[in-house]
């Protein structure tokens, strides 16, 4: 991988993980529509951290609130704070993909080699988010909040462990079919996506460290985890904002023509 490939699928990695529309599915895409070699796993695994860094500076004073009324609960065993709550939730709603991941990860990384079944998966990405605007009464925030919501929402997140399901995408959209405004199920999943990036990152990144990186790797490594963090600051930023006023449908349809197209190429033979 040069350079500038580096710094292209890192950007791609920060504007796809947040916008609903699979970050995984367009690294797979991507590479194979341009005949790229594939990233690799050390590649992917920085920019997903680069992603990480980008939360965690949007979102600094929810989670750390959340973290202090959280602690807070554990050593006064008071968990009344909404602050509080909604912290247990999101822990909640980590569990389905930290064990789907865990039990099902050869099967999940084997995808990541079928072009065709990615380019499907984003269009069921699409029909997700079309059917979620439609039945979604988008009238509840997060303070009404409870568990079966975080499971479900936490359930929408684990499918998207396969590539070409939306992270994003699938959690708004449970999120919305729960009855949340799009701004809190957008918050909901950014605050959610925590725990869980993290968790894999580090875990993937000290399997794949422990293997050595050969020197020539790090620029690129670099360049992609800077590209990540900047520009996924700048999509949550944007998605943030533009979910105030607007629907998900043009993400819907984005995702369903783009699958239809990739599929139809994979299916050709084209490439």
């Amino acid at each position: 991988m040069n350079p500038l490939q580096a710094i292209i699928l890192g950007a791609l990695q920060g504007a796809t993980e947040f916008l609903p529309i699979s970050s995984s599915g367009h690294l797979v895409l991507i590479p194979w529509l341009l005949g790229w070699d594939q990233s690799g796993l050390i590649f992917d695994t920085t920019v997903h951290l680069g992603t990480l860094v980008a939360v965690l500076a949007y979102f600094y004073h929810d989670l750390w609130s959340l973290l202090v009324a959280w602690l807070r609960s554990l050593l006064r065993r008071d968990f009344s704070d909404a602050q509080a709550r909604l912290a247990w939730l999101i822990l909640l709603g980590t569990l389905p993909a930290a064990l789907l991941g865990y039990l099902l990860q050869d099967f999940f990384e084997g995808l990541f080699g079928q072009p065709l079944r990615v380019a499907l998966l984003l269009v069921v990405t699409g029909l997700l988010i079309t059917a979620a605007e439609r039945v979604g009464k988008r009238q509840r925030t997060l303070q009404s909040l409870n568990s079966r919501d975080a499971l479900i929402i936490g359930l929408a997140q684990a499918c998207a462990i396969a590539p070409g399901i939306s992270r994003s995408g699938a959690t708004i959209s449970a999120g919305l079919a729960r009855g949340l405004n799009r701004a809190e199920a957008a918050r909901l999943s950014f605050l959610l996506s925590t725990p869980i990036i993290f968790g894999t990152g580090i875990f993937k990144l000290a399997d794949t460290l422990s293997g050595g990186v050969p020197t020539e790797q790090w620029a690129t490594l670099l360049l992609g985890f800077v590209a990540s963090a900047l520009t996924g600051y700048f999509f949550i930023r944007f998605l943030m904002n533009y979910l105030q006023k607007h629907s998900l449908r043009p993400f819907a349809i984005y995702c369903a023509s783009v699958g239809i197209i990739m599929a139809a190429i994979a299916i050709s033979g084209v490439i």
